[in-house]
């Protein structure tokens, strides 16, 4: 007979979002965005050697705001990962596990993401001006 007086677990609406928990839940989401991306990335340079038609087209949609907010999209994806993926190689040697040195990196992470990805613009903006 089950006991209806047992404590319930605590459901996830009662905790706060650690650093940590955010950036493990954005590293997934940034790996789906970066193989969305790359494939976008692929057909571009296909269509750049065998179909000029398509390449044109790719390359209009690309150039356009929304496809340079893509392009914006996935180089913040593809710098969060790569840092976020540094921060992973460190742990897997069980190095970083204290609370404090974890919130570091978490932060150094968002910080390596966001001057690597305005300084890949300011390059990419830069040669194109």
């Amino acid at each position: 007979m089950p006991n209806d007086n047992r404590p319930l677990s605590p459901h996830l609406s009662i905790y706060r979002p650690q650093i940590s928990t955010v950036l493990s839940i954005l590293h997934r989401l940034t790996g789906l965005a970066l193989v969305a991306g790359t494939g976008l990335m692929v057909a571009w340079l296909w269509a750049a050697a065998y179909a000029p038609v398509s390449y044109a087209t790719l390359h209009n949609g690309m150039a356009s705001p929304i496809g340079e907010l893509c392009l914006l999209g996935w180089t913040l994806a593809f710098y969060f990962h790569l840092g976020n993926g540094i921060r992973h190689l460190f742990w897997d040697i069980g190095m970083g596990f204290a609370l404090p040195v974890m919130n570091r990196s978490g932060w150094a992470v968002i910080a390596f993401t966001a001057l690597m990805t305005a300084a890949t613009w300011g390059l990419v903006y830069s040669l194109a001006g």
